[in-house]
């Protein structure tokens, strides 16, 4: 069965068909710009414009960095504070003409990589973080879902851990790969102590260059890199969609 995943992030809007049998894309990704600002009128016409790239006509799951409930998004992580109240669902669903599942977009990876990936029949408490223009989190107990955790913003030395420990903070700064190891160990510790959880993954567009920083943690917890790097959201985004039984 193929459902079109979207991956809506900080820089960039993408999406693709997803066979969600085996977790495998159908195609290259197709990618645009995410608009300047995060307005929910301009993100939701470049949502619009990925899914008539490929003239979709059916489901779609929508991967969002924010807290999402019942389509609606709670929260506006590097976005415009106006999608507080937003119904995502229902505007996506406007501008692509098809029924739309709205979830959290490190949740949609976490289900991705649970399912298909990483995290494939592992028990017990899993953490999924996703380095990229913020830090994503989702939590998982026996393979269930829990959402929302948005751990990113946790504080650390007196900021959000994702304006210290982020790929965007690192590339901005100029931040040596060792010092910025060392904060996202600092970070992942903090998590450590307070889930003890018995497996992180990393994932987000820097888990393409774990060989730079993984080495370098100290955690006690095994950390494992995502299998589907930065894929993971629209292929999660579909599951979503499927589980949410728009099809």
């Amino acid at each position: 069965m193929e459902i079109f995943g979207i991956d809506i992030g900080g820089s960039g809007i993408k999406g693709a068909p997803v066979n969600i049998e085996n977790g495998e894309m159908l195609t290259e990704r197709f990618r645009l710009p995410t608009p300047e600002g995060g307005l929910p009128s301009d993100i939701a016409v470049v949502v619009g414009e990925v899914a008539r790239h490929f003239n979709w006509n059916g489901p779609i799951g929508c991967a969002f960095p924010a807290i999402v409930k019942h389509g609606i998004t709670l929260s506006a992580a590097n976005v415009d504070q106006s999608w507080i109240g937003t119904n995502g669902a229902q505007l996506f669903s406007g501008a692509t003409g098809c029924p739309v599942r709205l979830i959290n977009d490190a949740d949609a990876a976490g289900l991705a990589e649970m399912r298909f990936g990483a995290g494939r029949d592992q028990q017990g408490v899993v953490m999924l973080l996703t380095f990229g223009t913020g830090i994503g989190s989702a939590l998982f107990f026996n393979g269930v879902l829990v959402p929302n955790t948005e751990l990113g913003h946790m504080e650390v030395r007196g900021k959000e851990a994702e304006d210290r420990a982020s790929a965007r903070v690192r590339e901005e700064q100029d931040i040596s790969w060792k010092k910025w190891a060392s904060r996202v160990d600092e970070y992942m510790l903090r998590l450590e102590a307070l889930f003890s959880p018995d497996l992180f993954i990393v994932g987000g567009g820097i888990s393409r260059q774990h060989a730079r920083f993984l080495p370098l943690l100290t955690l006690r917890t095994p950390v494992v890199v995502a299998a589907q790097f930065n894929d993971a959201g629209i292929i999660g985004a579909a599951l979503a969609a499927a589980d949410a039984q728009l099809v």
